[in-house]
């Protein structure tokens, strides 16, 4: 039996019992309810020992399509301080795969819709990941030019939502930048 891990501070408290479905759920959408429902489920998930299923809620999360105005953004901004919360208490004997590697894969390979904003934030996650978790390498099969935490800022200016370069910046720093 898999323990149950303590709560996250940056995430929605979960209800009992949640599934895929609560996502499936929304068809097509990627919304702020849609948003709100993958930082939900990813900390039911967390909560439950699915630690590699919970960091990818949170990308889901990450690639929701927000305008910034949303009043749930208030309580639960871009989930930058909670990736960081997840990677660092992640205990070392549940699996969570090599996440630098994914949000290395998942950036160089990112499609539309949004793609440059959805591109930069999973580079803003990957930069989380190479502070909070140095002890992962990059993936020395996949030729990439891994970008400088300026250009990281930089591009969430161009394609993110107002506040979210100073969000992932204080979430940097936080996570010991």
């Amino acid at each position: 039996m898999v323990p149950r891990l303590p709560a996250c501070p940056h995430l929605p408290a979960p209800p009992a019992h949640m599934d895929a479905s609560a996502l499936s759920a929304h068809g097509p959408a990627r919304d702020v309810n849609f948003y709100l429902t993958a930082l939900t489920y990813g900390h039911y998930l967390w909560q439950h020992g699915q630690v590699a299923r919970a960091i990818l809620k949170l990308d889901r999360a990450l690639l929701s399509d927000l305008t910034g105005n949303e009043p749930v953004l208030r309580d639960w901004p871009l989930p930058y301080d909670a990736m960081a919360w997840l990677l660092r208490h992640a205990p070392p004997d549940i699996f969570i795969g090599n996440p630098r590697v994914h949000f290395q894969h998942l950036a160089d390979r990112m499609n539309e819709p949004r793609r440059e904003q959805r591109r930069w934030r999973t580079w803003a996650c990957w930069g989380l990941a190479r502070v909070v978790r140095p002890e992962f390498a990059a993936d020395p099969k996949h030729a990439v030019e891994e970008p400088a935490r300026e250009l990281i800022f930089a591009q969430l200016v161009a394609h993110g939502i107002p506040g979210e370069p100073e969000l992932w910046q204080a979430a940097m720093q936080r996570a010991g930048a």
